[in-house]
């Protein structure tokens, strides 16, 4: 008699419990909307650094049309989201957003007339 090992099932999402979305749901309840703009700008900023080429690995994710997409969506929410976070969390958003705006002019082969860059329908032409 051969010794066959018994196959589990591979459906994964059997075998995982479904998300507490009660709990979810409190959690993000108690969050103050000015945390919650701050983060999703924040990851905005991170995800176009990675796509500018700005990381420790460079080259290796640098995508400009990626990186064009987020920086124009971090421009839309920091200029939709001015009123509603107070100033202190605002001048250091709007300082990395053109910092990134200003990478992406440099990284560009065929740079984008002042005012056609990413974001910069929302805050108007990025000079060096």
């Amino acid at each position: 008699m051969s010794e066959t090992p018994q196959h589990e099932s591979t459906d994964s999402s059997a075998s995982q419990e479904a998300p507490d979305f009660a709990a979810m749901t409190r959690d993000i309840a108690e969050v103050p909307a000015v945390e919650v703009i701050v983060t999703v700008a924040v990851n905005l900023m991170s995800a176009a650094a990675v796509k500018l080429g700005l990381t420790e690995e460079g080259d290796e994710h640098k995508d400009l049309d990626e990186a064009r997409k987020l920086i124009h969506a971090l421009a839309g929410l920091l200029d939709g989201g001015a009123t509603e976070i107070s100033s202190f969390h605002a001048a250091p958003l709007r300082d990395g957003l053109k910092s990134l705006q200003l990478a992406f002019r440099e990284a560009s082969v065929v740079p984008d007339e002042p005012g056609q860059g990413p974001g910069e329908k929302y805050t108007g032409p990025v000079y060096g």
